[in-house]
């Protein structure tokens, strides 16, 4: 599933996440809720602790949403006004 720009403008913090790409290999597969986020990064909180990704080195599935990284690396208020 695509996601909308709705979506995309939407507060992630509480979702759950799973991590489908990464470039660092040892992240892919990481599942979680999101808890904080910034303008590169997601902090989640997964069963083996907190963990902080990059956003612009992954591709997320965010609530069954398929998010590319790079494409949400603003800071989260942020995203309202530069998403087109």
């Amino acid at each position: 599933m695509i996601p909308t720009k709705k979506f995309i403008k939407d507060e992630f913090i509480g979702r759950r996440i799973k991590i489908l790409e990464c470039t660092d290999a040892s992240l892919k597969g990481l599942e979680g809720t999101i808890v904080d986020e910034s303008k590169n990064m997601l902090v989640i909180e997964t069963n083996h602790g907190m963990k902080k990704i990059a956003k612009n080195i992954a591709l997320f599935d965010i609530d069954g949403r398929i998010v590319e990284g790079r494409r949400i690396t603003y800071r989260p208020e942020d995203r309202i006004r530069k998403i087109k």
